[in-house]
């Protein structure tokens, strides 16, 4: 039994670092939004009984053991809540990792969802997502993968409709050699954000897109630029280069700018 798909990326329409979770986590406010050109390739196969679950990995080459990506925790965490046989999973890095696309987190979330229709499991996507949770904070996104308003640590959703950016071309680029951490980006926030009122996401991403560069702001830029100015200057040049809206994505090093089509 084998089964191959293609787990895309995600860019953030503004990100709301609200405060600091007793557990150590931040509350966050974001909008998710899939995008399908830029997609990892996932390929799991059975194999018999007695042999070891594998992970092989191909194309952008990753920082962590094969053992501990993202994919073989998933199917950990289902081998043993269910039982489900050894598998040789392989994936083909596409998307960039350190740049906030949630790349690993889209490989997680399909992997469950790979899984529990190879091993007809009964899951419905609700439950896939409590699954998904407990491996990365945006994993969860990725089950239903539409566009999305999330809070908590990115995993309390809520569908967004009627965006209307159909018309609109999306360009996503990261300038040559820059890797942000999570770590890192979460190092730099100025504590004076954290309850700070700001546009609801929301209601911002209703107003015409030309407006969004005075409504919409993602609390990483200011914790990345200073240390990163080429992401800086990447943003700046879309805007140079027509883009209505541009912006990091997540905790970078990414940039998006929307463009007339």
């Amino acid at each position: 039994m084998e089964r191959t798909t293609h787990p895309n990326c995600k860019i953030n329409l503004g990100l709301h670092v609200v405060g600091k979770r007793p557990d150590g986590y931040h509350d966050l406010e974001t909008i998710f939004l899939p995008v399908p050109d830029l997609c990892d390739e996932l390929e799991i196969t059975e194999v018999g009984s007695g042999s070891d679950s594998v992970m092989v990995q191909d194309g952008i080459t990753l920082d962590n053991a094969p053992d501990d990506n993202l994919c073989m925790k998933a199917y950990r965490l289902l081998h043993s809540e269910f039982g489900i046989p050894p598998v040789v999973i392989r994936l083909k890095k596409n998307i960039p990792f350190g740049a906030g696309l949630g790349g690993g987190s889209s490989d997680a979330a399909f992997t469950l969802k790979m899984l529990n229709a190879m091993f007809s499991l009964g899951l419905d996507d609700t439950a896939i997502e409590q699954r998904a949770a407990q491996l990365g904070a945006d994993c969860a996104f990725f089950v239903k993968n539409q566009p999305t308003y999330a809070t908590g640590i990115g995993d309390r959703l809520e569908p967004i409709t009627n965006l209307k950016i159909e018309n609109l071309k999306l360009k996503i680029e990261i300038p040559d050699g820059e890797h942000v951490s999570t770590r890192e980006a979460y190092c730099g926030l100025k504590r004076d954000l954290f309850g700070s009122t700001r546009s609801d996401l929301r209601e911002a991403v209703k107003r015409p897109v030309a407006e969004w560069r005075n409504l919409i702001v993602n609390d990483f830029e200011a914790s990345v630029f200073p240390s990163h100015p080429a992401i800086a200057e990447l943003k700046e040049s879309m805007y140079r280069r027509g883009a209505i809206y541009a912006s990091m994505t997540g905790s970078g090093a990414a940039v998006f700018g929307l463009f007339p089509a």
